[in-house]
């Protein structure tokens, strides 16, 4: 298992800035995830971050408003049930993330950590952007890993993603004050067209750079979207002192 990335799975990664390992998770451990998630969201089980809370587009007004509950994420999914540690620290995983740092795998609890969920109605799409414009590292070299519980699609809000984007080098205009790309800009519009969408099966697992442009839309089905979400490190590249990103514990995974 010290290399179960292929050379031409490694050299896509670098190139596109993201890989999916399609039927990755087993069934049994996927449903014991889907359960809790579940179930907790069921219980509204904290800590969660509502709709409301994020404000985007669409979202509902307070928390008091209609839909003003509906929850965007269960956060700390690493402390909060042992089937979530038994993901995030599987040893397939660590060996695909110890090929592409080059190097011992770290995971941090201060970003991620968590189960995405879109639900109709009141999950908010999320717009163009990258997941290092507020995480605080020496290099920009992290990976997010996304496992899908259910089927993601367009229909209900599955990631897009624009390839290659994490080589990009942009003008401070093309973003916003929340470092969105900003869609009225000629040269984003550009961008905009090469974005793709992955459509995901149950177990899926997609790893993406931390510079990478993605997006999600909204959910337009009936049924909640759920997505085990977090992020990792290697060992040379640790959170800086004093920032958000040394706010919570970093675990390393295979030293």
């Amino acid at each position: 298992m010290s290399n179960p990335l292929s050379p031409a799975q490694v050299t896509f990664f670098r190139e596109q800035g993201y890989l999916l390992i399609k039927g990755m998770v087993p069934t049994t451990l996927r449903e014991r995830m889907l359960a809790v998630t579940q179930d907790h969201l069921l219980r509204a089980v904290e800590p969660l971050e509502y709709e409301a809370e994020v404000g985007y587009e669409g979202a509902p007004v307070s928390l008091e408003a209609e839909g003003g509950r509906t929850a965007r994420r269960l956060r700390t999914a690493w402390q909060r049930d042992p089937v979530y540690r038994e993901w995030a620290a599987d040893a397939q995983l660590v060996a695909m993330l110890h090929q592409l740092f080059e190097e011992p795998v770290c995971i941090t609890l201060a970003h991620h950590n968590c189960v995405m969920t879109k639900h109709p109605a009141f999950g908010t799409a999320t717009g163009w952007h990258r997941d290092i414009r507020y995480w605080s590292f020496p290099r920009n070299e992290l990976v997010s890993v996304w496992l899908a519980l259910g089927t993601e699609t367009p229909e209900n809000g599955a990631l897009k993603f624009i390839p290659g984007s994490h080589k990009l080098q942009l003008q401070p205009e093309q973003m916003d004050e929340l470092d969105f790309l900003r869609p009225e800009v000629a040269a984003n519009q550009a961008l905009f067209a090469q974005g793709i969408a992955l459509s995901l099966e149950p177990g899926d697992v997609v790893l993406f750079h931390s510079g990478l442009f993605h997006a999600a839309g909204r959910n337009d089905s009936a049924q909640v979207k759920c997505s085990a979400v977090f992020a990792y490190h290697g060992k040379s590249n640790p959170p800086l002192a004093g920032t958000r990103s040394a706010a919570s514990e970093d675990i390393a995974l295979d030293a």
